[in-house]
């Protein structure tokens, strides 16, 4: 793809490293903000750096948040004694679309993949059990995508946990298997949450 400018190409070039995004549309979006009033662009830049700089991860649960706590964690109504646990924030999203969850969320920042070098030292997996080993927690429900790499998660954080006299339980599947969590329609995922089902049974399927 031939430049013009310089500056476009390295405008481009910065837009197409998003996910998702290649250079075609990176340099629709480029030249999309050039036809916008100006300040239109600066809202953008410093709505951007305003959340790369300032945005927090939840002490509780590692969701992102603007406070120590969020939203979530520093609600009274909540069930703070059933714990979903998530890959990341946009299953958290998906979940409470649903409104069918009142607990308390754990998100472990991904799942394991050896292949891509991801183990459990990188989740937030110890600070789980941690919760269980002190009591905090009388259901964990697995709420991670039923691929390969979520079911191995799941049953790695279900062999730390174990020995603790804890409830734990995994979505229902409604939500085809290979499917991605944050895809599923919310009324799917609703009923998966609901009608959630015994680990150990998912073990035995």
């Amino acid at each position: 793809m031939d430049f013009s400018s310089k500056l476009l190409e390295n405008a481009v070039n910065e837009v197409s490293r998003l996910p998702g995004i290649g250079k075609r549309t990176a340099l629709r979006l480029v030249l999309h903000l050039l036809k916008q009033p100006t300040e239109h662009t600066k809202y953008l830049t410093e709505a951007l750096s305003v959340l790369r700089n300032e945005v927090k991860s939840c002490k509780k649960c590692h969701n992102i948040s603007d406070t120590i706590l969020c939203e979530i964690c520093a609600n009274p109504n909540r069930h703070t004694e059933v714990v979903c646990v998530v890959e990341d924030i946009r299953d958290v999203m998906a979940i409470e679309n649903t409104a069918q969850f009142k607990g308390l969320y754990h998100v472990l920042g991904g799942k394991i993949s050896p292949i891509e070098g991801i183990g459990p030292q990188n989740l937030q997996i110890e600070s789980l059990v941690e919760k269980v080993r002190n009591g905090e927690v009388k259901e964990l429900i697995f709420a991670l995508s039923s691929t390969m790499e979520g079911d191995t998660t799941n049953f790695y954080i279900y062999k730390q946990i174990e020995k603790y006299n804890i409830t734990t339980s995994t979505i229902a599947r409604g939500i085809s298997v290979g499917d991605e969590l944050e895809y599923a329609d919310e009324v799917t995922l609703g009923r998966s949450i609901v009608n959630r089902i015994p680990f150990e049974n998912s073990l035995k399927a």
